[in-house]
């Protein structure tokens, strides 16, 4: 008896090893429409999706679209959540696109899956694109949708566009300040923000150093010659801190854990040579194989 269970407690281990390996294989998202989208994403026809401009309000319906196309359901009305601020004597009208998937064992428990789609704009009549900052988190949040639809999560999914990143993070402070979720409810937020291209081949996971836990996900990582996940940047090394650089400050602001998933400052950055043609679509897709790969394993905790 005791033998019959061990064999089936073996044949469900082998059968969640399998599934763990499977993330790197090409059947979790259509590879090519992730390319595609972030491509379009980054296209001049958005006119580098300035806050409160048409090239934003493109990228927002955009954003809608896909979610509806990959069954998300609005978090908010219409998926949308209006905001406005002032920066300098400048006035904002704003719109964060929240999306959600409810979870199969944790319903009440969530994860926040965030990135900013906003970007700089034209200026000096030069279009800034932003294609690895940051239409490569968004055409990632879409990937994931896509995963979501066929793996549904055990804890409840949150995906989050953020608005107006680069005018402060006035996106993710408007959302942590304003949402219904009880802090405490929230499990941690993964922030996706420039993660498309690295000479190195070294995606930065930062935030881990105070959460024993997220700091062991990410460690049991496999890394290879090609991709590598590289715990950093969170104030305990020598490079640069970033634990405030993009939206997840303001979740850590409120004492939620956070990976901020980026890589290092390169020759485009915020620069209107941030295009399409400049990205390394491999490395690109391997990124958000290993952000679904640590997802994955933060799904099956419950800390």
């Amino acid at each position: 008896m005791i033998k019959k269970y061990l064999a089936f407690y073996i044949f469900l281990l082998i059968g969640k090893i399998s599934i763990s390996q499977n993330t790197t294989s090409s059947n979790l998202f259509n590879e090519t429409e992730t390319l595609k989208h972030l491509q379009t994403l980054s296209s001049d026809a958005f006119e580098g999706r300035r806050t409160g401009t048409k090239g934003a309000l493109k990228a927002e319906k955009y954003i809608i679209n896909q979610f509806y196309t990959h069954g998300v359901k609005p978090l908010t009305k219409k998926y949308t959540q209006p905001f406005s601020f002032n920066k300098g004597n400048i006035y904002y009208n704003a719109k964060n696109i929240i999306g959600f998937i409810e979870g199969t064992s944790y319903k009440k428990k969530y994860v926040i899956i965030s990135a900013h789609y906003d970007h700089e704009g034209i200026k000096r009549g030069k279009i800034y694109n932003g294609a690895d900052d940051n239409a490569s988190g968004v055409a990632a949040l879409f990937s994931l949708a896509e995963y979501f639809k066929n793996n549904r999560p055990k804890h409840s999914v949150i995906l989050a566009a953020f608005d107006a990143e680069e005018l402060s993070l006035q996106g993710s402070k408007y959302f942590v300040n304003n949402t219904n979720i009880p802090k405490e409810n929230i499990m941690v937020n993964l922030n996706l923000d420039m993660i498309s291209r690295s000479d190195k081949k070294e995606l930065f996971a930062v935030g881990t150093q105070t959460n024993t836990r997220l700091k062991q996900i990410v460690r049991q990582f496999k890394n290879t010659d090609d991709f590598k996940l590289v715990i950093g940047h969170d104030g305990y090394d020598k490079l640069e801190n970033w634990t405030y650089a993009s939206d997840h400050a303001n979740f850590h602001r409120k004492n939620i854990p956070f990976i901020y998933f980026g890589v290092e400052d390169h020759e485009d950055y915020h620069e209107p040579t941030d295009d399409y043609e400049n990205i390394h679509p491999s490395f690109y897709i391997s990124a958000i194989k290993a952000i679904i790969n640590v997802f994955e394993d933060i799904d099956d905790s419950n800390f």
